[in-house]
């Protein structure tokens, strides 16, 4: 049997792991030395560069004929050509939806750790490590962060364990369900037991209230159950999977993370249903049933309901992975066919009446499936998205086949029941009535929304993010308790400078750890008459139900971000969901990003692809004829022409692709990147002390970080936000640390730097769209450069209008919801 790959980048959905074909090699001139080469980049990306470069800025679209085509604009080639790379083009538009990373390339990755990239971490997140008791001490925001996720899934385990018969379709939460659910919401509100972290008492929440009440340890909302602690397989249990995977032909490597997934009793459960391995993040259906074969022989089949069952969770998670919170049945059933499952539709009965999964039928209760005879007009995405017609599919599930038969859609619990508590959680906030409190604040506009709503949507660009925190301030002003909370650490800083002043902003992954922010009154709530969210475009479907469930009744919450953005790494499409859903007070920004990369990416926001004066330099375009090419220019820039020309230092100029594979992906542009910035053997998974590091501290969530050491404990790293150094384990390197000189556009969003360096191959057209563009020419907040061999595709994609890539049911249950009272 295959090596099995690894689990996916949870920062980047499945379109960040795609690689597209590589377009056929283009003739070129005789080989250059090494050295000649050098010194051919050099000059160039210097006139590009250069302060006294002279001539006219050509239109982005008449640069991308001229360039990687011909050959006649390549770099260097044309006395001209500096000149009219000062100009560039743009885009907006949601991300298309790339394949996955092929077997083949993940079964190689595996066999050769020491190369420069990492895959991100396990979709799951159930792989642990043991602790010592003297780390323990000292929790982090990310262990905080990833225990509470712990508890969420455990508890939801446990809610699957405690049924006793098939799931009513579609029906709402009651009984012992509601009774958990109320109990999950309370741990998540913040108030965890002492249990959570044995050694370590929890930080105590600051009261933040006029007259606070006398000092007194705070309660949750619902008496809670203590937390159970991090699953760590006992060394009998992973001895005996080890057993067991070894007579299945499986790698016995796999042992530690099956058990710290299946638990203690995972060799039992593998021996009566093999198919349980594809529970283990980046296991692929066909490892799984040659691995059935080899313990069952004849007794294993394609319609066996064990194997069903396994592949369709399997393609919902997959489907999580690309930001889907459910599926179209129709869409799974065709899957099941693709994987030769004789009765694709009593599969997705069986499915569902074991509580595999959860069927909705248009966002109303279903009867136990009975919208699985109709032929389903919903568009498959997912299965469709490896040949480029996702875009259609959505088209022709909003078409009027869709309307005669709403799709019957598919869902995990652990989505289904966040979605439905994120909107109970906004649907309370939107009834909220009129406060007067609001009546003196600045500015106006946004204030008179907030007086009359306690949810207010807010919409702008970059310069826009300082009118919700101009609220906050005024709030301050009023003896109101207000918080302003961001994406990123990045972003965090940014915010700080831009004001001027110390906001006291704090991450979004901070205040719901309970690691910063106003701490909880005596209910667990945040202790807050108004929250703001900047970057909202990134909350996924689980941290914005938790983040909301969190907000008290009274408070005020402003969800601020750019629509024309990606949207987050997670599964959802919240604030997209949230503002078609009409169900609060929408605030736009009259406020322009300034500058020539503020014009620019204004223009690719509604899909034109502008003409930018660029006296400064500040926005520059380098051809290039193919991905190799593109590699050594990018190392150049970075390196030399950037710093050389425009002062900004080699640390703060990030470069930001389409996808992690590929000849000018993550991977080789890393591999390149370190060569030349920090050379080294990488004796530790390929890493070496000051490598740049994009650290995955939790699914869809990652920091910046650098390498200080590596030792038997395991990398030691120096991230963003931490206080003191992060010890990733060596059995989790691989799994969540990967080199940071580049990033996805996924990755990237809700961050900015001095200078970006964008990269735009010609064999990832398949992954450009209007949102990726927009994205990731808007990183930059002084300089972007633009390495671009995509030809005419970059026009394309930010011509075409943006399309609907995910699946969520978040937007009908809103609309569900009746309007608020006058």
């Amino acid at each position: 049997m295959t090596a099995l790959p690894r689990g996916e980048n949870p920062d980047s959905p499945a379109d960040d792991d795609r690689t597209a074909a590589p377009a056929a090699p283009r003739p070129t001139q005789a080989p250059q030395t090494p050295q000649a080469a050098e010194a051919e980049a050099e000059s160039e990306s210097d006139r590009a560069l250069a302060d006294d470069a002279e001539g006219t800025d050509t239109t982005p679209s008449a640069k991308a004929a001229e360039a990687p085509g011909g050959g006649e604009a390549a770099a260097g080639e044309s006395p001209g050509a500096g000149a009219a790379e000062a100009e560039v083009p743009g885009a907006e538009a949601s991300g298309t939806e790339p394949t996955e990373v092929k077997a083949s390339e993940a079964e190689a990755t595996e066999a050769a750790p020491s190369e420069a990239e990492v895959p991100g971490t396990e979709a799951s997140g159930t792989e642990t490590t043991e602790v010592k008791a003297s780390e323990a001490a000292a929790p982090s925001e990310a262990e905080a962060e990833l225990a509470a996720q712990r508890e969420l899934r455990e508890r939801i385990e446990r809610r699957k364990a405690e049924r006793g018969g098939p799931i009513e379709s579609g029906t709402a939460l009651s009984g012992r369900a509601a009774d958990l659910l109320a109990a999950v919401r309370a741990v998540e509100s913040g108030e965890k037991p002492g249990s959570v972290f044995e050694d370590s008492p929890a930080p105590a929440a600051p009261p933040r209230r006029v007259a606070p009440p006398p000092a007194a340890p705070p309660r949750p909302r619902v008496p809670a159950p203590a937390a159970p602690p991090a699953r760590v397989a006992a060394p009998e249990a992973v001895a005996a999977v080890r057993s067991v995977l070894t007579a299945g032909g499986a790698p016995e490597a796999l042992a530690v993370r099956v058990a710290g997934v299946l638990g203690d009793t995972a060799a039992e459960l593998l021996r009566e249903d093999p198919w349980r391995l594809l529970a283990v993040p980046g296991v692929l259906p066909e490892q799984a049933d040659g691995f059935a074969r080899a313990l069952l022989g004849a007794e294993c089949g394609p319609g066996d309901p064990r194997r069903t069952d396994a592949l369709v969770g399997w393609s919902l998670e997959r489907a999580a992975l690309r930001g889907h919170t459910a599926l179209d049945a129709a869409a799974v059933r065709a899957q099941l066919a693709e994987r030769s499952v004789p009765d694709p539709d009593g599969a997705v009965r069986h499915a569902v009446a074991e509580g595999v999964v959860l069927v909705f039928h248009d966002g109303a209760e279903d009867e136990g499936g009975s919208g699985f005879d109709e032929g389903g007009s919903g568009f498959d995405e997912d299965a469709r998205a490896e040949d480029g017609t996702a875009a259609e599919a959505e088209a022709a599930g909003d078409g009027a086949e869709g309307a005669e038969a709403p799709p019957v859609l598919l869902g995990l619990d652990r989505y289904a029941m966040a979605e439905e508590s994120l909107a109970d959680g906004l649907a309370r906030l939107a009834r909220s009535g009129p406060d007067a409190r609001w009546a003196q604040a600045e500015p106006v506009e946004l204030a008179r929304a907030v007086a009359a709503q306690g949810l207010v949507v807010h919409t702008g660009g970059e310069a826009a993010r300082a009118e919700p925190v101009a609220l906050a301030a005024a709030a301050g002003r009023l003896g109101l308790r207000a918080a302003v909370a961001v994406h990123s650490e990045n972003g965090r800083r940014r915010l700080d400078a831009e004001t001027g002043t110390q906001t006291g902003a704090v991450t979004v992954a901070a205040l719901l750890s309970g690691a910063a922010g106003p701490g909880r009154d005596e209910e667990g709530a945040f202790a807050l008459d108004l929250l703001v969210v900047l970057d909202a475009p990134q909350l996924d479907v689980e941290a914005a139900a938790m983040l909301v469930e969190s907000v008290p009744d009274g408070c005020r919450l402003v969800l601020s971000g750019d629509p024309h953005v990606l949207p987050s790494a997670g599964p959802g499409r919240v604030f997209a969901d949230l503002l078609a859903a009409r169900v609060c007070p929408q605030v736009a920004s009259r406020t322009p990003d300034p500058g020539p990369i503020g014009e620019l990416v204004s223009g690719i926001g509604v899909g034109e692809l502008a003409q930018v004066e660029a006296p400064g330099k500040e926005v520059v375009i380098v051809p290039v004829r193919d991905a190799g090419e593109a590699v050594h220019r990018t190392v150049q820039l970075v390196a030399d022409s950037v710093p050389r020309a425009l002062g900004v230092p080699v640390e703060d100029t990030q470069v930001v692709t389409v996808g992690h594979g590929g000849a000018a992906g993550t991977r080789a542009l890393n591999a390149a990147l370190k060569q030349r910035l920090n050379p080294g053997p990488g004796r530790f998974g390929g890493f070496d002390p000051g490598d740049r590091v994009a650290y995955a501290v939790a699914p869809g969530r990652t920091v910046q970080g650098r390498v200080v050491s590596a030792d038997a404990e395991g990398l030691h790293l120096e991230c963003e936000a931490e206080p003191a150094r992060t010890v990733v384990p060596k059995d989790r390197v691989e799994a969540v640390v990967r080199h940071g000189w580049a990033l996805t556009a996924h990755q990237a969003a809700g961050m900015r730097w001095p200078a970006v360096v964008a990269v735009l191959p010609g064999d990832a057209v398949g992954g450009l769209s209007r949102a990726w563009v927009y994205t990731a020419f808007g990183r930059g907040a002084r300089h972007l450069s633009v390495v671009h061999g995509a030809d005419q595709a970059l026009a394309r994609a930010v011509a075409e209008p943006p399309a609907q890539t995910r699946t969520t049911r978040l937007r009908a249950l809103l609309e569900a919801v009746p309007e608020p009272a006058e």
